[in-house]
């Protein structure tokens, strides 16, 4: 874990950011008021594997319908019930990030590990996410704005996942990160606050509910719970994933899923309350 200092950022892209979704904006001021450690890498299979063993947990993608697989093409995905963290449908060792697990999932594998340790384990909210993205940067990674630069510092979609998906039909990145799928967590260089993968290799689930734009998101880094007296339907995603178009790999980028999904390209980290 990796302690995070309070401040404040602008979160959000601008009008004018390539690849810029309209629920990435209004921008808005946010002040961390807290500061909170965040985990350097993605919560790992062999991190998962100890809460599994210990717990009998049985994830959601292997009690029902299994998990969401990017198909052949590399254009789309597909469920499939023999799916699941063990196996997501590639190679993966101790080492790589854990994928294939729900929000519900990532939720009960910090509370375990909060009762464990005696220590308040949690997914980061959404702000908190995006300012340790960041780490300081106003561009749209916290590199610079070049995507093509990024096989340095991200796993995303590029010529190692062209090669592997000829019928790819989305841009890819000029350069060569040298793995198609997961990479084994820290692969890739850090960014200012020593954090690895924040953006590429695994879309990252955090606490908030999702809103169609940010003026829902408080503005002192706590997350949004959603609409009172209803249920969240969708928790926001984070980051971009390694089959993901490195234009779509940048810090103020978002999505969502429900809570009960699990995909290929989806992990987790935790923050931890100081």
């Amino acid at each position: 874990m990796i302690v995070i200092e309070a401040g404040r950022f602008v979160m959000g892209s601008p009008n004018n950011e390539v690849g810029r979704g309209e629920d990435e904006g209004p921008q808005r001021e946010i002040v961390v008021v807290r500061p909170f450690a965040l985990a350097r890498c993605e919560t790992t299979v062999v991190e998962f594997r100890r809460f599994v063993e210990e717990t009998g947990h049985v994830t959601q993608a292997e009690m029902g319908d299994g998990c969401y697989v990017v198909n052949e093409a590399g254009m789309d995905v597909e469920q499939r019930k023999d799916r699941n963290w063990r196996d997501p449908g590639f190679p993966q060792t101790d080492a790589h990030p854990v994928v294939c697990v729900s929000w519900n999932d990532a939720v009960a594998y910090a509370e375990w590990l909060g009762r464990r340790t005696g220590q308040t384990y949690r997914l980061p909210t959404e702000a908190e996410w995006e300012y340790a993205a960041r780490a300081g940067s106003a561009a749209s990674r916290f590199w610079g704005d070049d995507p093509n630069a990024g096989c340095e510092y991200a796993n995303a979609a590029d010529r190692a996942l062209k090669r592997r998906y000829p019928e790819y039909q989305w841009p890819t990145a000029t350069c060569d990160d040298g793995t198609v799928y997961t990479a084994p967590a820290g692969s890739f260089r850090r960014n200012a606050f020593g954090l690895s993968d924040m953006l590429g290799n695994t879309w990252e689930w955090v606490r908030g509910c999702y809103a169609e734009n940010l003026q829902s998101v408080p503005t002192d880094g706590t997350a949004w719970e959603g609409p009172p007296g209803e249920n969240c339907a969708r928790r926001v995603v984070r980051g971009g994933g390694w089959d993901y178009e490195p234009v779509d790999v940048r810090s103020a980028d978002r999505n969502r899923y429900s809570p009960d999904g699990a995909i290929n390209f989806l992990g987790f980290r935790l923050a931890r309350d100081l």
